[in-house]
């Protein structure tokens, strides 16, 4: 989860004073939880430009609305995800789209932090093959799949994000491997046990 680094003192303190409209609280947790938002949304939408419009609006929305924010509920980065996942679909209903351009991802226009985008591209091979495995499947599938692996979310997360319960989370997770495994099987690859590795995001 993209928050397990992070002392809950101080992101408790962050969300305090973001509800605030402070400034620096609100930077920190942008900062903090973006590459994480980012890359959900990149695997969810297959298009860097879109990935980085939804993760915007993921953020002006959540920001403005932390006083709405429960923790007995769920997690921050669970709510953030829950967002994300809203507005990817939103974003994927307006436009059909075409296949990840990898050399887009490579553009210096976009940084982050620890590079977890530029990490994700440092080997190409099976990797891209996983990738538009990922990108084929139906959308159901992938955002359970995206969810179980970049966003490293518990299947009991993932139900709250996906609004179902954590056993069809577990179900489109298993299946969308499966679909994953018949996809680089066709195109003369031998998937790993779990396809999802093969990323090593």
């Amino acid at each position: 989860m993209a928050d397990v680094t992070l002392r809950p003192e101080q992101l408790s303190d962050w969300l305090r004073r973001g509800a605030l409209a402070e400034e620096a609280a609100c930077n920190a947790l942008y900062q903090h939880f973006s590459p994480f938002i980012m890359r959900l949304c990149v695997g969810l939408l297959g298009n860097l430009e879109d990935a980085e419009e939804v993760t915007q609006d993921t953020f002006v929305y959540a920001l403005s609305r932390l006083g709405r924010y429960d923790p007995a509920r769920s997690a921050f980065s669970t709510w953030l995800y829950t967002i994300a996942v809203s507005r990817c679909r939103n974003k994927r209903r307006r436009k059909v789209l075409a296949s990840l351009p990898l050399e887009f991802l490579a553009d210096q226009r976009f940084g982050r932090p620890d590079r977890l985008l530029e990490q994700m591209l440092e080997r190409r091979g099976v990797r891209e093959q996983v990738w538009q495995a990922l990108q084929a499947m139906p959308a159901h599938l992938r955002e359970a799949v995206a969810l179980r692996y970049l966003a490293e979310m518990r299947y009991k997360d993932m139900g709250r994000a996906l609004e179902c319960n954590p056993k069809t989370a577990e179900s489109r997770v298993r299946l969308g491997l499966a679909a994953m495994r018949a996809e680089l099987s066709a195109g003369g690859v031998e998937p790993a046990a779990d396809p999802g590795e093969q990323w090593a995001w």
